[in-house]
């Protein structure tokens, strides 16, 4: 029945269920999608002794409730005649009402952001690098150079293997079979096939995907790609990986998938992408180099502009390396090319348009990540501007592309060639000196340069504010950190001292046994503030030396996490125990864990509740660390641990008085 009013309750204060358009649950919290939420009585909810507080963030409107979550849930769905969504992870976002292209840029904005400092950092170790060369400071035969290059490109060459762990994130993969992937990808061995001399046939002769074979798989013939520095190629493969490793789960009984789900996602996926998947976008790539070819014979300017201002998007799809292979073949037939060059200007757009966002921006992390990304694009590398600046803005990353196009016709209509490859950026004036030395060539690429730069500032500064910090974007992404640090504890801690000024009826007294056998600690050393700070309760930790969780007293099984890494207890005496095995083990997606009771199931003191792998765990790099904690402690007067030093399943563990 306090069910049934507390749930009454809530529905009435988020504006009732015509106000809802979907809620789910996590660990303690109803996450409400509503149409208006300024119908919901903030005040009202917060002062409901069965509600902890309100947060919003990540587009929803969070009730958090607390451990207890899934009771309220469920008679939330039957009181309001709701169609759930069921349990989700704590750090749910609702994007179902995204567009196809923003759904586009959260995925490529997420992949991304984690690694843009370190990405924008080997950008500009790499370009300070080979200025040094370029000025004659560096030889590239010296150890200097050589450490130094490596720091820079390195990140570049192994970009794969980076993005497959943030890529993992965003797809639900493994992260080490995601790795396994890439690191196959790059792996030197591979590389090296591309370029072997021994052919065993060609395939697609006379078209442009005319491709030699150098190896087969299982008779399969394999077109070998180079996949350092791609970006396509592994996030297609991580997604492929994530379907296999799903359909894996269902099929391989749960004993055996710790080693047989990698196994096979493995097995699989890795021959799929090296047949199917890279080649696919490795040809893509080309097909799009034969279209701008044709294109500028018929009309450079019109090649210019769409070279320019969609360049930056073929650097995303990871296609532009096919207009490298048209730069060598006109440069091997003529002696010089005339449509690589026109990328050139996109980087000199971007930087403009970073800078105008440094000027206007009143948010001090995008004037960090600003910097950076402006430094690294200067010398070429603009993949942090593109992913950390620009493209979350959309309106930002449009105006550069516009920029780009500018600068672009500038170098069709100066009649611009480049005679060797260079590089990108500042270091792209070294491609148009030929025979002539320095000419008008040289200094309409400089103009161009120019024009590109100040046109991506002008375009910002002048259309592009808006698009810098929308609305509340400050003010919302401090709130959001806030929410996101404090953890679902934390928020419970806000509502303790309402709950400590009024009359608390306290339970009977009564003790808890050891629910493991290990070495006690006290919960302030505990690696986790969520436990270690006492917000979620009272109580102790166990450092596990055998794998199995026992009933600590007579009751029922309140609560089961489905991934088996924590579970939930109601005592008869009306404690609520929370045991927790391990720190942030939930990651590890029921990996190592048998749960062996089910929700509502009847237990006594000493009954066996899940068994877990201790080595897998501890091999998985988690710690084994297990509190104990009491959820409704303030129900008693005190919690006092009654034991110390090694301790044995069974043997008196709490009182609780």
């Amino acid at each position: 029945m306090a069910y049934e009013q507390l749930a009454k309750d809530i529905l009435k204060d988020v504006g009732g269920k015509e106000n809802i358009t979907s809620v789910v649950h996590c660990t303690t919290r109803l996450r409400f999608k509503l149409k208006d939420e300024s119908k919901a009585n903030d005040d009202a909810l917060k002062a409901n002794d069965g509600v902890v507080t309100v947060v919003k963030a990540g587009g929803q409107y969070q009730v958090v409730i607390g451990t207890h979550v899934d009771k309220v849930y469920d008679t939330l769905l039957a009181e309001g005649g709701l169609s759930g969504g069921g349990q989700v992870d704590d750090n749910y976002e609702d994007k179902t009402n995204m567009s196809l292209t923003d759904r586009f840029i959260d995925l490529i904005s997420g992949i991304f952001t984690p690694f843009l400092g370190a990405l924008a950092a080997a950008g500009m170790i790499k370009g300070l690098t080979s200025a040094a060369v370029s000025l004659g400071w560096l030889s590239q035969s010296s150890g200097t150079y050589q450490i130094l290059y490596a720091i820079g490109d390195g990140f570049f060459y192994f970009l794969p293997i980076i993005i497959s762990l943030t890529a993992a994130k965003k797809f639900n993969l493994d992260k080490f079979i995601a790795v396994g992937i890439a690191a196959s990808m790059v792996y030197p061995n591979i590389v090296a096939i591309n370029n072997s001399k021994n052919v065993l046939m060609t395939l697609f002769k006379g078209s442009f995907i005319e491709s030699d074979i150098h190896i087969t798989f299982l008779k399969i013939p394999v077109i070998m790609m180079n996949y350092s520095s791609t970006v396509i190629p592994i996030i297609l493969a991580v997604w492929f990986a994530s379907h296999v490793q799903k359909l894996a789960k269902k099929l391989i009984p749960e004993m055996v998938q710790l080693f047989l789900v990698p196994f096979f996602t493995l097995l699989i996926t890795v021959p799929i992408t090296f047949i199917v998947i890279g080649p696919v976008a490795s040809w893509a790539s080309d097909a799009l180099s034969a279209l701008f070819q044709t294109l500028f014979n018929f009309s450079p300017i019109l090649a210019a502009l769409l070279m320019g201002g969609f360049w930056q998007v073929f650097v995303m799809f990871g296609v532009h390396w096919g207009f490298v292979a048209v730069f060598y073949a006109e440069l091997a037939s003529q002696g010089f090319d005339q449509i690589f060059l026109l990328s050139v200007s996109v980087c000199f757009a971007q930087i403009g348009v970073v800078l105008g966002i440094m000027f206007q921006t009143k948010n001090p992390k995008t004037r960090s990540l600003a910097i950076p990304a402006f430094i690294s694009g200067i010398f070429g590398v603009t993949e942090p501007a593109i992913y950390g600046i620009t493209l979350p803005r959309k309106k930002s990353f449009v105006l550069s592309c516009i920029a780009g196009a500018i600068g672009a016709v500038c170098f069709a209509l100066g009649n611009v060639k480049a005679y060797s490859m260079a590089g990108f950026g500042i270091f792209a004036f070294p491609m148009v000196i030929g025979k002539n030395g320095v000419d008008a060539t040289l200094y309409w690429t400089f103009a161009s340069i120019i024009v590109s730069f100040v046109a991506g500032l002008a375009l910002q500064l002048i259309f592009g504010r808006d698009a810098v910090d929308p609305e509340g974007e400050v003010a919302k992404g401090k709130a959001e950190a806030v929410a996101q640090a404090a953890s679902e504890a934390a928020d419970i801690n806000e509502h303790a001292v309402k709950v400590q000024q009024e009359k608390i009826d306290y339970n009977q007294a009564t003790k808890l046994v050891s629910p493991l056998a290990g070495q006690v600690l006290a919960l302030t050393d505990v690696k986790d503030e969520v436990f270690s700070s006492g917000a979620m309760g009272q109580g102790l930790a166990i450092e596990p030396s055998a794998g199995t969780l026992y009933a600590p007293a007579d009751g029922h099984v309140a609560l089961v996490f489905p991934t088996g890494h924590a579970i939930g207890l109601n005592t008869d005496d009306g404690a609520e125990v929370l045991i927790h095995i391990g720190m942030d083990t939930v990651n590890l997606e029921g990996k190592g864990f048998e749960t062996l009771v089910t929700k509502g199931q009847a237990i006594k003191a000493g009954d066996p509740l899940v068994k877990f792998d201790l080595d897998a765990i501890k091999a998985a790099g988690y710690e084994v660390t297990t509190p104990v904690i009491i959820t409704n402690s303030k129900n008693y007067h005190n919690v006092t641990a009654i034991a110390s030093g090694q301790v044995d399943v069974g043997q008196d563990l709490l009182e609780l008085n």
